[in-house]
């Protein structure tokens, strides 16, 4: 594996520092934000920003309007986005916007690609991705899906549930998961205007990083063609890991920006600070901290760069997307808390970015499946390799 980047990714990746730094930063305590996320109304200006830099929606292909990112140039790009918590909504490549494209480019038609994707990657739309249900139904074990789906005619009529549906309000359009007569699965697109589609509230949630919030949907005999089903019927289980592994890997990206501003900035404060003599960083408590943060961004880089590579290979990577997603949220996470504790009464106010960077990232550690499910999904296929090598050997 070679961890050298093209001159072309280094110099896309230093463009994109100096896009959050100069364009993206200033407008973080702009006014038009919510407890759930940016305003319509500042995300168009954010992406008006990155389109203007040439940065909107990088990891789309070259045909559809982006640059066609590989994962490893993703892993680059992503993390200098994601510094500021508004920078993935100006590039355009926030969850589930980000997921949506890429599964979209590899399950969609082209008739849905002209209608739902090309708009989208350029800016004008935004989607959602409803799967996770209220119990019992769907949530970290997607087999659970209650929301039916019945052919009639030339439609399928919708009902069910989900909720923490990022992005919901506000979205253009959805991609709803359903369960068939046969138990199998398939996935629908739908604009979100539709008769039969109700946004039933926004749920309060620790996090205020996302457009649209998180909504609990409700659909009542909502009615889809068959034209508009997103790839084959019966096969929404296997699309979803199509978008997941890769999805799972960039929200790592991302997050590790956030990660590493909050590093900067406890370094920062720990290098001025004076305490009994002397600066706080030259306690050894603190000291501590700072080389563990080190130690914690190396490690999730490495894991984010050669889980990339493997992508980039061609290689199907649901076992390394799972160990890179623990190992990142949890190494990140004790990143931004020990920052909080390096800070303390200035960590845990609005008086610097870290109080809201640990408080948008504490979720990371449950959406796109929390750690111990992809730890026991780990243990099993660790098992079942051991069992294998071992009838191997017999």
């Amino acid at each position: 594996m070679n961890f050298e980047l093209p001159a072309e990714v280094c110099e896309l990746r230093d463009r994109t520092r100096r896009f959050i730094t100069e364009q993206v930063i200033p407008l973080e305590n702009d006014e038009r934000q919510s407890a759930h996320g940016p305003s319509r109304a500042l995300r168009e200006e954010l992406v008006g920003r990155a389109r203007a830099a040439g940065l909107l929606t990088p990891h789309a292909s070259r045909e559809l309007g982006g640059l066609g990112l590989s994962h490893v140039a993703k892993a680059a790009v992503f993390e200098e986005a994601g510094y500021s918590w508004l920078g993935p909504t100006a590039m355009n490549i926030h969850a589930p916007d980000e997921g949506n494209i890429h599964l979209m480019e590899a399950v969609a038609s082209a008739a849905q690609k002209e209608r739902w994707l090309r708009p989208q990657v350029q800016g004008l739309t935004r989607s959602c991705f409803a799967m996770t249900e209220p119990a019992p139904g769907a949530g970290a074990d997607p087999s659970m899906l209650t929301t039916t789906s019945v052919r009639d005619g030339d439609d399928y009529v919708i009902n069910g549930v989900k909720w923490f549906i990022t992005g919901a309000e506000g979205a253009d359009y959805a991609i709803v998961m359903a369960r068939m007569e046969d138990g199998s699965a398939t996935m629908f697109l739908t604009d979100m205007d539709r008769p039969g589609i109700t946004l039933e509230r926004s749920m309060d949630a620790m996090d205020r990083c996302f457009t649209g919030g998180h909504g609990v949907l409700r659909f009542d005999n909502l009615r889809i063609p068959a034209s508009d089903v997103l790839g084959e019927p019966g096969k929404g289980f296997r699309y979803a890991q199509v978008r997941l592994a890769p999805a799972r890997l960039t929200h790592c990206m991302r997050w590790l920006g956030q990660a590493r501003r909050a590093h900067e900035l406890a370094v920062d404060y720990a290098r001025r600070r004076q305490a009994f003599g002397k600066p706080l960083a030259e306690h050894e408590g603190v000291g501590f901290m700072l080389a563990d943060n080190d130690m914690d961004l190396h490690t999730a880089r490495l894991h984010i760069w050669h889980t990339a590579w493997q992508l980039d290979q061609g290689q199907r990577c649901n076992f390394e997307s799972s160990r890179a997603k623990v190992v990142c949220s949890e190494a990140q996470w004790r990143v931004v808390d020990r920052c909080v504790q390096i800070l303390g009464g200035q960590g845990v106010t609005g008086e610097t970015p870290v109080m809201r960077i640990f408080m948008d990232m504490r979720a990371f550690r449950i959406y796109d499946g929390p750690s111990e499910v992809h730890r026991w999904s780990m243990a099993r296929k660790i098992v079942q390799m051991a069992q294998a090598a071992h009838e191997g050997r017999a």
